[in-house]
């Protein structure tokens, strides 16, 4: 199974080679929730404090200025501690 990437505060000319700006926006409360990946999301984090624990028990923590790709497959738990609003994009 691919595993989480994490790229911390990337650069803005490596958002801007993403196109990240365009990418639509999604916002979530403190909640906790199943998810399974379709296929590859990657987003970046605006607001918010998330730890997403992976079906294996390892738990990552992602956030503010994070830049995540979440291979498709991967079945996690979501914790979202504080307000989530992200970039996202599905596919590769």
């Amino acid at each position: 199974m691919a595993e989480i990437e994490r790229e911390t505060h990337p650069t803005q000319a490596r958002l801007d080679e993403l196109g990240v700006a365009s990418w639509p926006i999604w916002t979530q409360e403190v909640s906790t929730f199943p998810w399974t990946y379709d296929e590859p999301e990657t987003c970046y984090f605006l607001e918010g404090e998330v730890v997403v624990i992976c079906a294996d028990g390892t738990r990552i923590e992602m956030g503010q200025g994070d830049l995540v790709t979440f291979p498709a497959g991967l079945s996690c738990t979501w914790e979202v501690k504080k307000p989530v609003r992200k970039h996202y994009r599905f596919g590769e």
